[in-house]
């Protein structure tokens, strides 16, 4: 692995967990009737955000 390779490799890791860890903030703030208006349930968040960001495979 190249050092180009291994920092586009890191660059992109962390790009992703910004992107997971703003999803996991905007669903955790929504209002408890709205989320479960969505079939959003609390405990269910986690998992729902690391679906949307990593994919199905991830969480």
């Amino acid at each position: 692995m190249t050092m180009t390779c291994f920092y586009e490799t890191l660059k992109s890791r962390f790009v992703a967990r910004a992107k997971y860890r703003r999803t996991l903030h905007e669903l955790s703030r929504l209002p408890l009737d709205t989320a479960l208006d969505l079939d959003i349930y609390p405990g269910d968040i986690r998992r729902i955000a690391a679906e949307a960001v990593y994919g199905a495979a991830r969480a």
